[in-house]
């Protein structure tokens, strides 16, 4: 009743082609997505299997480049930055409303007002297409010097008290 599946719990399995090491079998003449199954859906007998070539996964996908844990934590520390910031432009266009009034107009600053509201938001997103096939440190760049243009100086300058 043993199986060459029981005798896999005894090796490390680096032989197994159903893990992934960064690179994908695949057999001469099929595409990638038919490396492991056979068309019924069951796998095709060692007899007729024709030979495995390593083909490396960059080459498979080149239009989705996965990001490395660092750059994706990094990415979600800046956004929250950017989050902080629009809502720092919030509370400090909030404040300056009265002081506002003695120098523009209402509307105007309702317009210019919500403009600082949408900047940092709008940065965010527009470094990130503009640079999205370019290398990592290009987009962080951006990202930071965004950080150093749109600090919401309202907030920074009068602070939530009255």
């Amino acid at each position: 009743m043993s199986t060459d599946r029981d005798d896999d719990a005894l090796s490390w399995g680096d032989d197994d082609p159903t893990l992934d090491s960064g690179t994908a079998a695949v057999r001469a003449g099929d595409t990638p997505r038919e490396s492991g199954v056979a068309a019924s859906g069951a796998a095709p007998s060692p007899s007729t299997q024709p030979p495995v070539v390593d083909v490396p996964t960059a080459d498979l996908d080149e239009a989705s480049p996965t990001l490395s844990n660092t750059a994706l934590v990094s990415f979600g520390v800046l956004g929250g930055i950017y989050l902080l910031f629009t809502v720092g432009w919030i509370v400090g266009g909030l404040r300056l409303q009265g002081y506002a009034s003695y120098l523009v107009a209402d509307v105007m600053f309702q317009g210019s007002f919500w403009l600082a509201v949408c900047a940092p938001a709008l940065w965010f997103a527009t470094s990130l297409v503009l640079t999205r096939g370019r290398p990592r440190w290009v987009s962080f760049v951006a990202l930071v010097a965004g950080m150093v243009l749109l600090m919401p100086w309202p907030f920074a300058m009068l602070g939530v008290s009255a």
